[in-house]
């Protein structure tokens, strides 16, 4: 079958998980339908999907822990919008427009990786959440948890409530920080002289030190040569006698000796002159550092006071930054934060009360936007609940009414001030009920389906994955939820776990999964059907282990009105 969608699912690879050893599965554009017995396998496939976009893996998963266990979706992409989302996410398709998602499971670790990059399991699950919609056999429980059904409003109109929501919660935080603010701040005037005279004292214990910008890093220094002022000194005074004038065998003395030597012949030979020069200079550079010694040695005289009052500086120093920040900066910056508190306790009515007009305007600007943005999603729940009773007809519901009833919130909270829920009356003159108080099983599950194939059409998500939509229903429910998913199928890939033979005649592409002993071992393998197997499972699905040739037929006759109601 040609692809015409956005993207969707080519592949899915799985070895040594649970059951499965190694199962390789090609899906197809259309309607995806996965058939097997009780216990076959049916919900390993879903829980190897969901581990392979970002779920959790539960203990003992792998067949055989002495080995790797690999879970693979290759994805085919086609959209430039899809293929810009992912981008922002950090991961290109490749040039053939693919994206393979790997999660390898060794020595009880997971290594995720997108294209051979590696990621981690949120980035996966954040990437997977563009590629992939899946509805498990307990999602249709969040239909019964009221806090759930503005999160479906709000997930169907997520692009025209886009701006008003970020609009709101830009003012939900501003009145929040704010209002933090003047309740922290709210104080007696007994705390307040408290609070004042605290900082008074802080502030001037700070600037009483009268600090100096990288003061400590000069007084760190010196410190450190006072310190090891004798040793210095020793051993400069050393090298002085040494090199000076004052002993005989001083360099500056066997020096001058050479210089007297050399001046008592150097008219007898031109070259001796040149000799002559050149320890002249010498004696000049040894006179020049000599003078150079002597005055660092006599820099490094000081009396006990001087060392002290370094040594003191430097402890009060140590101690400011001990109590008020690790560098000077940190204690200079701290005071100056220090003076703007004491400004506004000192002027503390103005600031309360200039504080208190702030949240005043920030609640007004607060309760606009709540009400713009509860406006927009009555508007769109009017929409949505039209196009979820329209698909409900679709599905055996008759004359049913579907509704989204809003109370309103004492006060706004981080999503407004909606409290909103779904309502609903399947039978003719029964008073429209919240949803999470009436529905059963069966009919929460064509409610959730509903839900699902309007949310389709908003989502751009072109791949959509049933485990077992089809819980508690039968008979003609379990037709026209078949014929639903057909609909939904020409304009996305559907891929669906089903024990119902109606949604199975409709597949576009039938797989079955069955037990299978190998080599002494028990074993789940999957496989694409022919038309003539497809029957066959249909045929099982219609009459249990025994396949009768009444099943058979009817299986055929299925199949049949299944292609021409896909015509239509």
């Amino acid at each position: 079958m040609e692809y015409t969608g956005g993207h969707m699912l080519l592949n899915v690879h799985i070895k040594n998980i649970a059951l499965i050893e190694d199962a390789n599965i090609n899906f197809t554009d259309g309607l995806n339908i996965l058939t097997g017995e009780t216990g076959a396998g049916k919900s390993i496939i879903m829980g190897a999907l969901k581990i392979g976009m970002g779920g959790k893996l539960p203990k003992d998963m792998l067949r055989d822990p002495e080995k790797e266990g690999f879970c693979q979706l290759l994805f085919f992409i086609d959209d430039e919008s899809l293929v810009k989302q992912l981008q922002e996410l950090g991961v290109t398709p490749s040039e053939d427009g693919e994206i393979i998602i790997t999660r390898r499971i060794v020595n009880g670790r997971t290594m995720n990786t997108i294209n051979d990059q590696t990621v981690t399991a949120a980035k996966l699950k954040d990437v997977s959440a563009l590629l992939v919609d899946m509805h498990a056999q307990h999602e249709q429980q969040i239909l019964l948890k009221k806090a759930e059904h503005l999160n479906i409003m709000d997930k169907f109109a997520k692009r025209p409530l886009a701006s008003l929501k970020q609009k709101y919660e830009d003012c939900y935080k501003t009145f929040e920080d704010l209002r933090k603010e003047l309740e922290e701040g709210q104080m007696d005037e007994g705390e307040r002289k408290r609070k004042l005279e605290y900082i008074r004292f802080e502030a001037g214990e700070i600037e009483g030190a009268r600090l100096v910008p990288g003061e400590d890093e000069e007084l760190e220094k010196q410190y450190r040569k006072m310190v090891n002022a004798k040793d210095i000194v020793e051993a400069v005074s050393e090298v002085y006698s040494i090199t000076g004038y004052n002993r005989n065998a001083s360099a500056g003395n066997e020096i001058g000796r050479a210089l007297a030597s050399l001046k008592a012949i150097k008219g007898l030979d031109e070259e001796i002159e040149s000799i002559f020069s050149e320890l002249t200079n010498i004696d000049s550079l040894l006179n020049d550092f000599n003078v150079s010694v002597s005055d660092y040695m006599q820099s490094m005289e000081f009396d006990e006071s001087e060392f002290h009052e370094v040594e003191d500086r430097l402890n009060t120093i140590n101690n400011l930054k001990g109590k008020y920040g690790r560098t000077l900066d940190d204690v200079l910056a701290y005071l100056e934060q220090l003076k703007q508190n004491e400004a506004k306790l000192v002027q503390y009515e103005e600031y309360a009360e200039e504080l208190q007009q702030k949240v005043k305007t920030a609640k007004k600007e607060l309760d606009q936007a709540a009400e713009v943005l509860s406006a927009e999603r009555k508007i769109q729940a009017k929409e949505l609940c039209k196009r979820v009773s329209e698909a409900l007809e679709d599905l055996s519901f008759n004359q049913i009414r579907f509704d989204m009833h809003f109370d309103r919130l004492t006060h706004p909270g981080t999503s407004g001030i909606d409290d909103c829920y779904f309502v609903v009356s399947t039978n003719v003159g029964e008073k429209e009920r919240p949803l999470y108080e009436v529905a059963s099983g069966g009919e929460l599950s064509r409610i959730m389906l509903a839900i699902k194939s309007c949310m389709a059409s908003e989502d751009n998500i072109d791949t959509l994955i049933f485990d077992e939509i089809d819980v508690g229903i039968s008979g003609r429910a379990a037709s026209s939820v078949a014929a639903k998913l057909a609909v939904i199928s020409k304009a996305h890939q559907v891929i669906s776990i089903t024990h119902l033979p109606q949604i199975a005649a409709m597949a576009d592409s039938h797989y079955r999964i069955e037990k299978v002993v190998k080599d002494g071992k028990t074993i789940t393998q999957i496989s694409k059907l022919d038309r003539e197997e497809s029957v066959l499972e249909i045929a099982r699905l219609l009459g249990g282990a025994e396949i009768t040739n009444a099943a058979v037929e009817n299986a055929r006759d299925m199949k049949e009105l299944a292609d021409k109601a896909k015509i239509h």
